[in-house]
């Protein structure tokens, strides 16, 4: 297979960023992230920097390089200014200088709401355009968890996103807590929230109120019980949107009382408690006095689950249509937002982000899930093409083909890119989830490492300490 290397002009176009990433007519979800909506993204917030004649970062080439280094194993600022160089290179430009001053300079100048709005603009599209049969119920269901991830230990990043109190000072690391929308047809983030780890209103549940403005009518929400309360399924269908959780502890249930559907599953009446301290009171006084829920009880027989009973507290009141079964089978599909963020945490590296301002971290963030949610594109092109489901596509294959695809969808000429593409999706509709029912393994490992021992004093008196022959 010949290619040619394009001459185009780097300058302020995007096609780079979207040729990575198969974005070309005739292909399915082409549509979910254009030139001209990253243009006008940029435009709307004001992106405006390297318009200077013979500039090398300009927005286009330092969000192409921000992205791939947030899909890199090798994440250093250095890293991504050598594949800046070899991308010069193939397009017949002269390379730029390996320092790594002006990309991260340029980095800095990416807005924050620039990197989110394109993140979100691809997450929706795909999931918008995904086909009835990859849908539950054909309703778009989201499914909701949160985690966290640290920070360098900066002052800047401890003074944002402080380190537990029980840590001593210059022990621990910022840790930055985060909750997602997931989609549950093609696995794409529509949704995220970050914050503190610890203080007043920094729990998955007020993150979670943040991303109520994502959500639309006719939605379907699936958490775990800590999600579940009145007050939480109150401002869903305030604004038409129906929740499966599993059932707080702490509620109370009988399931000899209520309207009996069947076996385990009846409907009863929740009364409004009182106003918990976050909500004001005018929004306590348009929350309804009462909640019709549906309560749905079965069991989990499978060896190696925690739990053997689960309830799970939902406002799917039509059992016609919403069989308990369906209930049960909804609910099992949650574990796939734990799935779907060890993708992001450890797949995609961002269980540590190694900026030193708060800004920057939070760029990076979104940067991590902006990469997420192409490669989640390409799976799902992949899916659309081979007769599967988005989520029968191994993440981890997807991004590693794609890495080693980079440069030839880059460097291919119009005429030969179509058989790239064609290939590309090949390759990764052969890399599928295995199926591996009841799997269980140990939580152990066999592989004996050497360990260092933990630093228990700051780490500039543990270096005073070396030099002065303690250990």
């Amino acid at each position: 297979m010949a290619f040619s290397i394009p001459q185009r002009p780097l300058g302020s176009r995007f096609t780079t960023l979207l040729q990575s990433y198969a974005q070309d007519d005739g292909l399915p979800f082409q549509s979910a992230l254009t030139e001209e909506q990253i243009q006008q993204a940029a435009a709307t917030e004001g992106v405006t920097f390297g318009a200077e004649e013979g500039c090398v970062f300009t927005p286009a080439v330092t969000l192409w390089a921000f992205v791939a280094q947030c899909l890199s194993s090798g994440k250093s600022c250095v890293n991504a200014v050598a594949r800046v160089m070899v991308l010069l290179v193939a397009l017949g430009r002269e390379p730029c200088s390996a320092a790594t001053g002006a990309y991260c300079k340029a980095r800095q100048k990416l807005p924050e709401k620039f990197i989110r709005r394109l993140t979100y603009q691809v997450g929706v599209e795909v999931e918008d355009q995904a086909p009835a049969h990859w849908r539950w119920h054909n309703r778009r269901t989201l499914l909701v968890d949160g985690a966290e991830t640290i920070a360098d230990d900066t002052e800047a990043n401890q003074k944002e996103y402080p380190q537990p109190t029980t840590q001593r000072k210059g022990l621990g690391f910022p840790i930055i807590r985060f909750v997602l929308l997931l989609t549950y047809a093609t696995a794409s983030v529509v949704g995220a929230a970050f914050g503190p780890y610890a203080g007043k209103e920094t729990g998955e549940t007020a993150l979670f109120r943040q991303l109520l403005e994502q959500l639309r009518l006719n939605d379907l929400v699936v958490a775990d019980r800590y999600y579940c309360s009145y007050f939480m399924i109150a401002l869903l269908r305030q604004r038409g949107v129906d929740a499966a959780f599993r059932l707080h502890h702490k509620r109370h249930y009988d399931f000899s009382r209520g309207q009996r559907l069947g076996h385990d599953d009846h409907v009863v009446v929740w009364q409004r408690p009182q106003r918990p301290t976050w909500m004001d009171a005018q929004t306590y006084a348009s929350m309804p006095e009462t909640l019709t829920v549906r309560e749905v009880r079965f069991s989990v027989e499978a060896k190696g689950y925690r739990s053997s009973t689960i309830i799970v507290a939902t406002t799917l009141l039509d059992d016609k249509h919403y069989s308990s079964a369906d209930i049960a089978d909804l609910y099992h599909q949650r574990w796939h937002a734990e799935i779907d963020i060890r993708s992001i945490k450890q797949t995609l590296g961002m269980e540590m982000i190694h900026c030193k301002s708060p800004a920057m971290v939070r760029n990076a963030l979104w940067t991590h899930l902006l990469a997420y949610n192409l490669v989640r594109k390409v799976a799902a092109q992949a899916a659309a093409e081979h007769g599967l489901a988005p989520r029968q596509i191994s993440f981890a294959g997807a991004v590693q083909t794609l890495d080693a695809f980079r440069w030839l969808l880059i460097a291919s000429g119009d005429d030969m890119r179509p058989d790239v593409y064609r290939v590309l999706l090949i390759a990764i509709a052969t890399h599928t989830v295995g199926d591996r029912p009841e799997r269980v393994e140990p939580r152990r490992i066999k592989r004996r490492y050497d360990r260092y021992r933990l630093l228990r004093m700051p780490r500039a008196q543990a270096r005073k300490a070396a030099m002065n022959g303690q250990q």
